[in-house]
């Protein structure tokens, strides 16, 4: 007689697929993620008493729990199968503490949702991972009293329902540092001297001046350059010396979750929301025309490595679709960083299913984010491409110019990306050799400023919260949601800039909190949590050392800010309710004027930053304003009776075609554009070219 089984899942999605896969003996429900968890309305967490949380069923989950109840007393046999990580791990130690399950291997685990992979893991169920558990609730643990106990203190003194997160408080201090970084930077003028040169009747190459006296050439102002350009035409040109060389190009790994934001974001534009939601359709299943089926392996990881299979499937492939020559003599093999290698890289679950053949049965943005994962599983495991590199240094006088050019020999893992940004395959130099004679043709000086470093975008962010070690798989996409809904930062365009808020609250951690927001005492911190899922250290002990040193600056804050207030400067305004004058307050979008009879009087009045530009429908002031979720745009300062609202930033300068204002152009194009939508006139801005030549 077969049991009847009860299998536990996390969504309703994930449910659909597995009920596919299994017999009419299995009922597979969904338990919505996690249904219990620590109180909303309270601390929840026993400090003396070894920092014992308190877990409550979540408001709302009650219903979910009790239909789970029920199932499980008609079924014989009960598999947890949440997500392959530690909140999963978590979410099973809860359901099976609740379900009064025992201790008993009932942990179901696969990477990816395919029949053969449930089956599986059905059939060779495991304990629950104490150690995965134990990390889980260390960091809940070291996120509430973060939370909890450091947000009070930001009410008092800055504004009601700010919050503070151990992780997205690191965030917000490495965007705050870049943006002083960018306010602190001068440029620096520089200048290029480029060269037009051929051989006989052969076609104009370009070259550089790269050496003065064979040192490096330094032109920071117009009057040197003047001079190099008056000596450099009266010069000849000879080769001094010819470079040729191959070199290969690896493809790149896998990806891991990291990788594939990053490549989202700069390819498909996606921010790490979509992008996250996206792949979890993915990985939960599609149907294809036969039921629901998993296409990618699971999307939290750090890992870049392949089972031995997924491998062998896919050089097969390589060797059907593109010869011989593309499989290499033997597979790639890909290391992770600092040893993590609990799931595989992000890939499809087969290889056979081309993005084309079945990007019927997906929306455009399935099917762009899976072309991605499967291009590059594939190309991770093709051949390099080879380069053919010329190099050639050109002598004229006592300056050396550099020509260089490049062409792909074998194209290797390049067939899959046709596009020019990756096909590495400028045009060759002319046959050149050594002391051959040149004949120069023209001389193109342009000038230069140094660059700040740019603000981060999602991709960006995404990086360097990786290198720094801040933060996991699971945490990136939630951090950057987090730190834009807190009105902490805001998206001009794709870049991100802290708002006044958001600064004041860095600088109020960083006087008071330094660990909090200290980026390699996070790392350290997350660091630790990883070795409590190992086994190797107690979760115990690392909440104990960091709230040994936390409590400290908790009370010494306390202490200190009973005899410091955020600066409210009071305003000439009044209010129109009781006549106070309004006092500056800080808010979501910046400042704003409040009545300082709150809450008597609730009076508040949002303070207008004009940009000097007349509205073109009754002539406002067009001000900057932001929509709900923070994001800036341009609008007549007489709404609502005037509507009139551009994107782009309004500019004082007028357009000589039309007379309406310039705006600020979109992308890294460096323009300035009409702001007009019928006229098309645009201008460069990026550098300053001289017209002289040879």
């Amino acid at each position: 007689m077969k049991e009847n089984c009860l299998v536990i899942v996390e969504s309703p999605a994930k449910a659909k697929t597995i009920r596919r896969f299994l017999g009419k003996n299995y009922q597979v429900k969904a338990s919505m993620g996690h249904l219990i968890d620590l109180p909303r309305s309270q601390f929840g967490i026993d400090v003396k008493n070894d920092f014992k949380p308190k877990y409550i069923t979540i408001r709302g989950k009650g219903e979910i729990l009790k239909s789970l109840k029920e199932a499980r007393k008609k079924a014989d046999r009960v598999f947890l199968a949440a997500d392959p990580d530690r909140e999963g791990e978590a979410i099973c130690w809860h359901l099976s503490n609740a379900l009064e399950l025992g201790d008993s291997p009932n942990r179901i685990e696969f990477n990816e949702i395919t029949k053969n992979k449930v089956k599986d893991a059905v059939n060779n169920p495991r304990y629950i991972d104490h150690n995965r558990v134990e990390a889980q609730q260390a960091r809940r643990i070291l996120d509430r009293i973060v939370g909890y106990q450091i947000s009070p203190l930001l009410w008092r003194k800055v504004k009601k329902g700010l919050s503070a997160g151990r992780v997205q408080s690191v965030a917000v201090r490495l965007i705050c540092d870049r943006e002083k970084e960018i306010k602190d930077f001068k440029p620096e003028e520089y200048w290029t001297i480029d060269a037009d040169l051929k051989k006989e009747n052969q076609e104009v190459f370009k070259a550089r001046l790269i050496r003065y006296q064979n040192k490096k050439v330094k032109l920071p102002a117009r009057g040197e350059t003047d001079k190099a350009l008056e000596y450099l035409k009266k010069q000849n040109y000879v080769v001094k010396e010819v470079n040729k060389k191959q070199r290969e190009r690896k493809p790149s790994a896998p990806f891991t979750t990291s990788s594939l934001q990053q490549e989202a974001s700069q390819q498909l534009s996606f921010n790490t929301g979509k992008t996250m939601r996206v792949a979890q359709q993915l990985y939960e299943g599609i149907n294809l025309g036969s039921g629901e089926e998993g296409l990618i392996t699971y999307i939290r990881t750090d890992s870049v490595r392949v089972s031995e299979t997924a491998v062998n499937e896919c050089l097969e492939l390589i060797e059907r679709k593109f010869g011989k020559d593309f499989r290499p003599s033997t597979p790639h093999k890909y290391t992770s960083k600092k040893g993590q290698d609990a799931h595989e890289a992000i890939r499809p679950t087969s290889v056979a299913r081309e993005p084309e053949e079945i990007k019927s049965k997906l929306s455009s943005d399935q099917y762009r984010l899976y072309k991605l994962i499967w291009n590059r599983f594939v190309s991770s495991q093709m051949s390099p491409a080879v380069i053919d590199q010329v190099r050639a240094d050109i002598e004229a006088g006592e300056y050396t110019f550099r020509a260089t050019g490049s062409q792909v020999k074998f194209p290797g893992f390049l067939m899959l990306y046709s596009d020019k940004k990756r096909s590495d395959g400028s045009e060759m130099l002319p046959r050149l050799s050594e002391n051959e004679a040149l004949e120069m043709t023209k001389l193109h000086p342009e000038q230069h400023f140094t660059q700040p470093p740019p603000r981060y975008n999602e991709a960006s962010l995404v990086k360097i919260l990786e290198k720094k070690g801040i933060g996991r798989p699971s945490t990136y996409s939630p951090i950057i949601e987090t730190i834009q809904a807190r009105g902490y930062v805001v998206k001009e365009g794709r870049a991100f800039m802290p708002t006044e808020l958001g600064g004041i609250v860095v600088d109020l951690l960083r006087d008071f909190f330094p660990d909090v927001v200290d980026v390699e005492f996070t790392a350290r911190l997350e660091e630790k949590l990883d070795y409590v899922e190992e086994g190797k250290i107690n979760g115990t002990d690392v909440l104990k050392e960091f709230y040994s040193s936390f409590e400290k600056h908790l009370k010494n804050a306390e202490e200190k800010m009973k005899k410091v207030e955020v600066e409210e400067t009071e305003s000439e305004e009044t209010c129109p309710h009781c006549g106070k004058n309004l006092v500056y307050k800080h808010g979501r979008f910046g400042r704003f004027l409040a009545c300082p009879g709150f809450p008597d009087c609730k009076y508040t009045k949002n303070i207008k930053q004009e940009t000097g530009v007349k509205c073109p429908k009754d002539d406002g002031d067009l001000v900057v304003r932001k929509t709900k979720k923070g994001r800036v745009f341009y609008g007549c300062s007489n709404y609502p009776d005037c509507d009139y609202s551009i994107w782009q930033k309004p500019l004082t300068e007028n357009c000589p075609e039309c007379g309406h204002f310039l705006v600020a152009g979109r992308g890294k194009n460096g323009k300035k554009e009409c702001g007009s939508s019928e006229c098309s006139y645009s201008e460069k801005t990026e550098t300053v070219k001289s017209g002289r030549g040879g």
